[in-house]
Formats: structure tokens, C-alpha cells, sequence
């Protein structure tokens, strides 16, 4: 398939950047695939241009509801076909959704993890040409990662749903694939990942976290307000500092504030 034809006509970049050429060819093969990018690294490209070259509705896993609603609008402003399902929608517009989907008024179809046990979901979905499911995320499924989500278990029970396998096989054959996307994951949630998904074969696509234009300097020091001032006197451009409190935000803003240090904070809560 064209896909950098499609990178171009819908997103207008000349050409792929990393590792998603590899990724958004191993999905559109029918490969189950695990890519590992850093934030930043462009993982929607490396589902939104192989789903917009196949048939069928793309389902996009997310636990990130903001995010989900970003990448809805950001398609529907290139006239791409997306919806997404939600907390706070109404049984009526999910069903709405549904059917839009099921009938090919849908080309991206978000949902969060928890929906997935929806009889409705469920209903529906068996309904629908699916050309493949992506996670993002992914670390969410695995019980090692730091940010373990069990509703990310069904995934697997929908893949059985779609195409149920033959319990005498080891390994199951799906012809609907998954792509996994995460930036987190160490070797043995890599491992988890794609069990837990039930990846018909193994394979990870691995882009560098490498930042050359990041650097990390640890100082020691007695007084750490007197060395935040002369740090900022000395460095030119805006700064951001951390605290381990919301009351430390306004002491560390006033205090800059006090040296002649234009500083401001901003915290939960406001």
C-alpha cells in the first residue's frame, strides 16, 4: 500500500520519521505489533495512516478521555470520519455511535477501556468491519506496569468475541490484529503486553528515547533557595520549577518574586 500517500494527503508530511514506517507497515501486513515510542514520537500516525489505507473502522483503546476528544476533533478537521465513546454520553448518542459505525459512518472509533464490557459494546461491535484495534497505553494491561488498569483485560475477550479460536490450538490466529502503543515499558511488561493481548506472534518495534536536546545536571547543595536564585540569574529564557506541594508553589513564587524573579505558580486546585 501507498502509506506515504496517505501521510501526505491527510497530514501533510513528506515522509515518516523513527521507526513509524515500520509499525504502520507490520499493522497494515495483519501483524500483531507492540511499538515503543517516546511521547512525542508520533504513535497516532502509526494507526491513523494504516486504518485510513484499509477497510473498515479502526478501534482506538485510550484510558485518556481529554485525549481521546483532542484526536476525534483532530481528525474530523481533515473530514475524517471519527467518533468516540465516553463517561458522561448519554445511552442514546452511544447508540448512535454504534450504529454510525456499524453502518461505515465511522472510520475511528474511540473508546475508553471500560466500555469494552458493555453488552451494548459488545452488540455492536460484532456488527462492524474492524480492520484492526489499537491500545495506547498499553503498559495499562499489564499487572507490572505502574499504571495497571483491569478493564484493559477485556481486550483479549474481544478478540475471542470477533474471532473465536479453536480451543485445541496453542496459539491463536486472529486475522483482525492489534497494534499496543506505549511509552513506558520495561522488558518484562513488554513480555505481559502481548500476552495479555493474545499476540498471535511476537513482535516489538522499538524507536529511540534518546533526547539530544535534554540534559541532566544534579547539584548538591546547603541552601537550595539561594542556588534556585543564582541558577535563574545565570540561565537565560523561562523556567519551570518543581515542588513536592501545592503550598510550595506559592512559597517558591514569592520568594523569586521577593529577589526581583518575575514567578507565578500554578497547581491543583486552581
Amino acid at each position: 500500500m501507498d502509506y506515504i500517500s496517505v501521510l501526505r494527503q491527510y497530514f501533510g508530511y513528506p515522509s515518516f520519521r523513527g521507526v513509524q514506517q515500520e509499525i504502520v507497515e507490520s499493522i497494515g501486513s495483519g501483524h500483531d505489533t507492540l511499538g515503543l515510542m517516546p511521547t512525542g514520537g508520533g504513535k497516532s500516525i502509526t494507526f491513523q495512516v494504516p486504518a485510513l489505507a484499509m477497510d473498515g473502522v479502526c478501534i482506538v483503546v485510550t484510558p485518556l478521555i481529554a485525549l481521546m476528544k483532542d484526536q476525534v476533533q483532530h481528525l474530523r478537521d481533515r473530514g475524517i470520519l471519527a467518533a468516540a465513546i465516553y463517561s458522561g454520553l448519554s445511552h442514546a448518542e452511544v447508540l448512535q455511535v454504534l450504529d454510525n459505525a456499524v453502518y461505515g459512518g465511522v472510520k475511528f472509533l474511540y473508546v475508553s477501556p471500560e466500555r469494552l464490557s458493555s453488552p451494548l459494546f459488545i452488540a455492536k461491535i460484532q456488527q462492524m468491519k474492524i480492520c484492526f484495534i489499537t491500545v495506547d497505553e498499553a503498559h495499562c494491561i499489564s499487572q507490572w506496569g505502574y499504571d495497571f488498569r483491569p478493564s484493559y483485560l477485556k481486550i483479549a475477550e474481544i478478540r475471542d468475541i470477533l474471532e473465536p479460536q479453536d480451543d485445541t490450538s496453542d496459539t491463536p490466529k486472529y486475522t483482525i490484529p492489534v497494534l499496543a502503543l506505549t511509552a513506558t515499558a520495561t522488558p518484562q511488561v513488554v513480555d505481559d503486553i502481548q500476552e495479555r493481548l493474545a499476540f498471535s506472534e511476537k513482535k516489538v518495534v522499538r524507536m529511540s528515547f534518546k533526547r539530544d536536546n535534554l540534559v541532566y545536571v544534579v547539584r548538591k547543595t546547603d541552601n537550595k533557595e539561594a542556588e534556585l536564585i543564582h541558577i535563574l540569574r545565570s540561565v537565560s529564557g523561562s523556567a519551570i520549577v518543581y515542588t513536592r506541594s501545592r503550598q510550595g508553589t506559592k512559597d517558591i513564587a514569592k520568594i523569586l518574586s521577593s529577589h526581583d524573579i518575575s514567578a507565578t505558580f500554578y497547581r491543583a486546585g486552581l
